[in-house]
């Protein structure tokens, strides 16, 4: 896998490399990039089956991080590809046209996240959240104590035991 790493680092400016296990290794590459390689992966390397698009909310550092998870069947290997977007401007472009089940994952992103993926089919259409008028409530900034608090009537709570002294009682009693 080195060697095709090195191999692609030329063409696709791959900043960051990390192998995690011996069977998935982590590629770091600019957002307008991403299409490219994993067009690429799938066309030339082998890498014909898509597992999982991901995204993880940096708040700290105001950028979403997106991971593209391919699988070369014959080699027994992964690629997890990433970028970063910014959270201001959630824009990413669309790779429904190389994997159809592509824009499902998109739509959750979008509303989940916040992310475009222009030209995405049915990606406007409610997924899950049917109505939600919130923000997308997997960014870190939404407060879902709050949300909960405000939306949701207040109930007491359950009688909860101590495993230990519940068993110590049962099983001695008169102690």
């Amino acid at each position: 896998m080195k060697d095709l790493i090195n191999k692609l680092s030329v063409g696709f400016e791959i900043t960051d490399v990390v192998y995690q296990r011996k069977d998935i290794t982590f590629l770091t590459v600019a957002k307008e990039k991403v299409i490219d390689l994993i067009t690429h992966l799938r066309d030339y390397e082998g890498f014909s089956h898509f597992v999982l698009l991901s995204c993880v909310d940096w708040i700290e550092d105001n950028i979403f991080q997106l991971t593209y998870f391919l699988n070369n069947p014959e080699k027994k290997h992964d690629f997890a590809i990433r970028t970063n977007i910014d959270r201001n401007n959630p824009v990413m472009t669309s790779a429904h046209h190389l994997w159809k089940q592509i824009a499902t994952y998109q739509r959750e992103l979008k509303e989940m996240y916040g992310i475009d993926f222009p030209g995405s089919p049915r990606l406007n259409e409610n997924f899950i959240l049917e109505g939600w008028d919130n923000i997308p409530p997997m960014r870190r900034d939404f407060d879902t104590k709050q949300y909960a608090k405000d939306t949701f009537f207040p109930r007491e709570r359950p009688q909860t035991n101590d495993p230990t002294e519940y068993m110590k009682s049962k099983l001695y009693p008169k102690e």
